[in-house]
């Protein structure tokens, strides 16, 4: 099979971790025959320092011609002071957007290897397996009015969530699809007690129910899902729940997985007539730039992401759970990096990814 991926490094950990999701990805496709073409592209700071453009016209076209894309990390303390339109993570939602890619998937498994490596009691956080759906190209990161102004002499910002009813839809019926397929139990989480916004979400979401009698719906307030996170994750199956929510619920999920150097994401859309979908492949813990170029980062979610990749956008589903499995024997022989914590000398993140290689044969 042609795998045409696009491959955006981006910054801070990103071309690291990127490097070694591309080295499990060369790999796979020489054991299985696959005709892999990558092409490189700027995405993020490192972007606007070569183009002054965080999201360039050559990389959106690149990204709308590749079947997929595999993007390491953006952002950088130097564009912090900066207003949100020249900042990296502009670029990140500007591709989110060119895609169209609604629904970001954030799986979070408690490995029985990695155990000691969450900060949780292991019987507490043993046996969690948890999809985070979240809605990715709508709310408050999108909605307009935006920005900061001088109203009566006093500035002012407004941010606005703003959802139409076919944006929710969408991807409520996708996490809907998605439970079928798991533990049949969904977990729609909102504000409804003060939002207008999560009153439209949960009125949809309960019409919606209906088309799936064989999963059972919960609505969940935001902040006692957080809490619910900590004290019993293993009552959670799948979450779905809106933009903001969902990216601050899938971070402090990752305690349970050890570390957020862990945790894959793939952010798709509609599917292509193919029945694929051109989706957006990125670990979920951000450029971390104080650890850049240390060789200390984690690999794993990277090269997880890489594996969704080739389930989702090329149903290479034996290769992805070959990757999976792989990545399991890495942990469970201790041969990781430091954030998870090992008995022995951390390994560096080339180690881990080529140990995964190793591991797949």
């Amino acid at each position: 099979m042609k795998l045409n991926i696009l491959v955006l490094p981006g910054d801070g950990i990103g071309p690291e971790v990127t490097s070694e999701a591309v080295r499990v990805l060369e790999h796979v496709s020489a054991k299985w025959g696959h005709e892999l073409n990558l092409t490189d592209g700027l995405l993020g700071g490192i972007a606007i320092h070569k183009t002054g453009s965080p999201f360039p016209a050559d990389t959106r076209e690149k990204a709308l011609a590749a079947d997929a894309t595999l993007l390491g990390a953006v952002g950088s303390p130097e564009f912090d002071d900066l207003p949100p339109a020249q900042r990296p993570e502009k670029g990140l939602l500007g591709i989110r957007k060119a895609l169209d890619v609604f629904a970001n998937l954030r799986p979070v498994q408690a490995f029985e290897s990695l155990l000691d490596s969450s900060p949780l009691k292991n019987e507490i956080v043993r046996g969690a397996d948890i999809l985070i759906v979240r809605e990715l190209t709508g709310g408050l990161y999108f909605g307009q009015p935006r920005g900061i102004e001088m109203v009566d002499g006093e500035e002012t910002v407004t941010n606005s969530m703003v959802y139409k009813r076919s944006e929710i839809e969408r991807v409520l019926r996708m996490a809907f699809k998605l439970a079928q397929g798991r533990r049949k139990h969904l977990t729609s989480v909102d504000k409804a007690n003060v939002l207008e916004n999560s009153q439209l979400w949960r009125k949809i979401a309960n019409e919606i129910a209906l088309e799936f009698p064989d999963v059972k719906l919960e609505h969940v307030l935001v902040d006692n899902c957080a809490m619910q996170l900590i004290l019993r994750p293993t009552s959670f199956d799948v979450i779905v729940t809106e933009n903001l929510f969902g990216d601050i619920l899938s971070d402090e999920a990752s305690v349970l997985a050890g570390s957020i150097g862990m945790l894959p994401s793939a952010s798709i859309g509609d599917p292509l007539p193919s029945g694929a979908w051109r989706g957006l492949y990125e670990p979920v813990h951000g450029s971390a730039p104080d650890i850049a170029g240390q060789k200390k980062a984690n690999p794993l979610a990277a090269i997880g992401s890489a594996a969704a990749m080739l389930n989702y956008s090329f149903g290479l589903k034996e290769e992805a759970a070959e990757i999976e499995a792989a990545m399991q024997t890495v942990m469970t022989s201790g041969k990781v990096t430091a954030d998870l914590r090992p008995k022995g000398t951390p390994a560096t993140t080339e180690e881990v990814g080529k140990a995964v290689c190793a591991a797949i044969g």
